[in-house]
C-alpha cells in the first residue's frame, strides 16, 4: 500500500466531541504498519483510567503506544524517521504536564516549539489532537487561567504549522483549513 503524501493535521474541538474517534478514522488513510499512538495522559485516578481504558479498547492491535507525557517532541523526532503515522493523543493532557511542571507559559511555549519543529521534520504524518478551551467561561483561579492560555496559545501554534485542521462539533467533523 503506498502512503498518502505527508500531512501534518490537528484535529480539535470539545470534550466529548469526537476527536479522537475522527484521528483514528483519519490515521486508517495510513499503511497499518508502524503506526505509532504517543499518549500524553498520566491517570491520577481511577476516572481517569477508565478514560484510558476505553481510548485503548478504541484501537486495535496494529498500533504501538508510547506514553510520553512531557518530552513530546523527543518521542516524535524517534519515531518519525521510521514510521508510517504517528497520532498524539492529546495536546491539553500534554499542557496540563508541562504547567505542573513548571507553572511557566514561556517554559511551555518552547515546548509547542520544540513540538512543532519535531512534527515538521517527522518523515511521517502526524495527527494532533487538542481540546478547545477558550470557548467557556473564565476560569476563577490563576491556574486555570494560566492553563486555559497555554492550551490556546499552544493550539494557535499549532493550527498554524498544520496542513490541515478539522475541528470536531457533536460528533461532526468540520474542515476549517
Amino acid at each position: 500500500m503506498s502512503l498518502p503524501e505527508k500531512k501534518n493535521i490537528l484535529v480539535i474541538g470539545g470534550c466529548r466531541s469526537g476527536k479522537s474517534s475522527q484521528a483514528l478514522k483519519l490515521a486508517d488513510q495510513f499503511s497499518d504498519n508502524m503506526r505509532i499512538f504517543i499518549a500524553t495522559c498520566v491517570p491520577y485516578d481511577d476516572e481517569m483510567k477508565e478514560r484510558v481504558a476505553r481510548h485503548q479498547k478504541e484501537r486495535d492491535n496494529t498500533w504501538t503506544t508510547v506514553e510520553e507525557p512531557v518530552n513530546l517532541h523527543k518521542a516524535i523526532t524517534e519515531h518519525g524517521e521510521t514510521s508510517d503515522i504517528i497520532l498524539v493523543d492529546c495536546i491539553t493532557l500534554w499542557i496540563s504536564n508541562l504547567l505542573l511542571k513548571t507553572r511557566r507559559i514561556d517554559y511551555i511555549l518552547e515546548n509547542v516549539q520544540k513540538l512543532v519543529d519535531a512534527v515538521k521534520k517527522a518523515k511521517c504524518s502526524v495527527i494532533m489532537v487538542s481540546n478547545e478551551v477558550g470557548t467557556g467561561i473564565v476560569p476563577e483561579n490563576e491556574l486555570s487561567r494560566m492553563f486555559r492560555d497555554a492550551a490556546g496559545f499552544a493550539n494557535q501554534h499549532i493550527a498554524a504549522a498544520a496542513d490541515q485542521v478539522v475541528w470536531m462539533v457533536a460528533g461532526i467533523p468540520v474542515k476549517i483549513k
